[in-house]
């Protein structure tokens, strides 16, 4: 099983967005780092992005079990249906999910507290940082 620690997050919300994916295998290796400016979005759509991209990132490199750790708790709880997705663009982005994890054999969603996070929570910033040219950091 490899461990994918994702964030997302916006400067401003909405505001200029980025998301962020380290991949690790059970022993803490790295594996992969991924991260992407999105455009303008709000910090729920860019968490979103960063769970596709490490969910796409596992389908396409035969990773069939996957333990996604994110300090989103709205997000977890959506994927793990404890929360109804109510906001029609994140209902996009939570289907696209679900159609990705039906080519993976077992995904796990943990909570992490963000101090947990530090790592995708810097791909984030690197994104933004790149995209935007201003090295200001997202609330």
């Amino acid at each position: 099983m490899v461990i994918a620690y994702i964030d997302g997050g916006s400067r401003g919300n909405p505001g200029p967005a980025g998301y962020g994916v380290r991949i690790e295998d059970e022993e803490g290796a790295l594996v992969a780092e991924l991260n992407g400016f999105i455009g303008v979005a709000t910090n729920n759509a860019a968490e979103y992005e960063g769970l596709l991209a490490a969910l796409r990132y596992a389908a396409g490199h035969a990773h069939r079990s996957v333990c996604i750790r994110s300090d989103s708790e709205l997000l977890v709880r959506q994927m793990r249906g404890e929360y109804r997705v109510k906001h029609p663009g994140l209902r996009r982005l939570h289907d696209q999910a679900r159609d990705v994890l039906g080519r993976l054999d077992r995904v796990v969603f943990e909570h992490v507290p963000r101090e947990r996070n530090t790592e995708a929570d810097r791909l984030v910033n690197a994104a933004l940082d790149a995209a935007t040219g201003s090295p200001a950091r997202r609330r």
